[in-house]
């Protein structure tokens, strides 16, 4: 054979091996392993070293998972409100809860209106609940409007982070941005909350728990400590209601979904059409709401007395006006989303479909050579986002180039349904874990939790 000949069978084979690593693993060699079931609406999971599976329910239990023995008991019991969306939202894993036991909740408390960031001390399989230390209190209202948030996850320096909703009402604003400003409808007003730097709400909030159960301030988040009219604990602002987020342990970035506004079609009188977003975050930033949605789209000034427009806010000086606030009038330059779809079906992103939406982030996942496991997600997914979508009920994988710019959306399994996925991690065993919400929005018989295994 010529060595021409020759060469050519090694591009042939080279290209071979290319399309191989880079064509997604056969679904059949996937299964939904259902670990636990009977749950009460669980709403986050967080997945210990050893493989045991911590479960919130947003009625105020917490529960585990034992690897061993597949049962699921009761740790402990909150007494929380259950409000439009309030209630146990939130549960993280201390990074070294091997050895502290350290377990968050982001929780509502009865007859006090707030919702608190608390840690407690699990004590064998019991939560203690006079353990507990309070390291963060998000204001709520008397009549709660929805977005409430209630994330919480960890980065690989051991900051804590928590994402809260706008609290703000949208009835009344069309579909459109509520920048209601007459007076005594301030709760329509996301420019009091998502707007404003003095406010934490509509925010994803940054912080360094301590061991004593207070907090210090890590550098990089938005607003240096004390700096007038700002909150420091504030790392990215310009939510509306940021309720799923995910923390790159290897490069420290930030991937969230938000929630958007329902508008179908967009008017030039108020702005664009509603949008759910999915974000990154390299760094602190405004991420635009109530001003911009999608890639910095921005809604028009209105005057909800007249109904007459004006301008069109601006992206890059964005500034808060409204009597509601209570922060700096000048903000941060808005940041575009990552990836935008409307009810309607995407042009720009079509493979995300169409109806209702609801955004969330799930983890990045790293493909560990040295880990042994039988059932850990193959080498293809090394690098990969899942990112999903509550009302829809998919999971898709993003592909970034090394500097977080979007390369292609994957679907993954989409022969396989999923019932409201609401909570994803991946275990130390390689595999992803997802709660599974039910088929309707409240007291669901089929709520579980799942373990996505691989089998080559």
């Amino acid at each position: 054979m010529t060595s021409k000949a020759l060469f050519g069978l090694a591009l042939a084979a080279a290209a071979m091996s290319v399309a191989v690593a880079d064509s997604a693993p056969d679904a059949s060699h996937f299964r939904k392993a259902v670990l636990s079931t009977n749950l009460l609406e669980p709403i986050q999971l967080g997945v210990a070293a050893d493989g045991r599976v911590y479960l919130a329910e947003r009625h105020g239990g917490v529960k585990l998972w034992r690897p061993d023995t597949g049962a699921t008991i009761s740790v402990g019991q909150l007494n929380v409100f259950t409000g439009p969306e309030d209630g146990l939202l939130g549960l993280a894993l201390d990074p070294g809860f091997q050895t502290n036991h350290w377990l968050y909740l982001f929780h509502s408390t009865p007859g006090i209106l707030e919702n608190r960031v608390s840690r407690f001390n699990v004590s064998g399989e019991t939560l203690d609940l006079p353990s507990q230390k309070v390291l963060l209190r998000i204001p709520t209202v008397l009549k709660k409007p929805n977005h409430s948030g209630g994330g919480l996850g960890f980065d690989g320096a051991g900051n804590l982070y928590a994402s809260t909703g706008d609290y703000t009402f949208i009835n009344d604003s069309a579909g459109f941005s509520p920048l209601d400003e007459r007076p005594g409808r301030e709760l329509f007003d996301s420019q009091r909350t998502a707007a404003n730097s003095n406010d934490p709400r509509g925010k994803i909030l940054r912080i360094h728990p301590e061991p004593n159960g207070s907090y210090t301030i890590p550098k990089g988040n938005l607003f240096p400590p004390g700096t007038p009219g700002t909150l420091p604990e504030i790392y990215i602002m310009g939510c509306r209601n940021p309720f799923r987020f995910s923390v790159d342990q290897r490069t420290g970035w930030l991937f969230w979904g938000d929630v958007g506004p329902d508008a179908r079609e967009p008017d030039p009188k108020r702005g664009p059409a509603g949008f759910d977003e999915f974000n990154i975050a390299r760094r602190a930033g405004n991420f635009g709401w109530p001003y911009f949605a999608a890639d910095n789209k921005p809604y028009v000034k209105y005057d909800f007395a007249t109904k007459e427009s004006s301008a069109a806010f601006n992206p890059l000086k964005p500034v808060n006006h409204s009597p509601n606030n209570s922060g700096v009038k000048e903000l941060p330059p808005a940041e575009p989303a990552l990836i935008w779809y409307p009810p309607t079906p995407s042009a720009r992103f079509p493979q995300l479909g169409s109806g209702a939406r609801s955004a969330m982030a799930g983890p990045v996942y790293h493909f560990d050579t040295e880990l042994k496991s039988d059932r850990k997600l193959p080498r293809y997914y090394d690098g990969a986002l899942f990112i999903f979508d509550w009302e829809r009920g998919w999971i898709k994988e993003v592909r970034l180039d090394g500097e977080g710019h979007l390369r292609e959306i994957r679907p993954f399994l989409p022969s396989m349904n999923f019932k409201r996925p609401i909570s994803m991690s991946v275990g130390p065993d390689g595999a992803l874990y997802l709660i599974e919400w039910g088929t309707a929005w409240y007291n669901n018989k089929d709520s579980q939790m799942v373990r996505m295994e691989y089998a080559p």
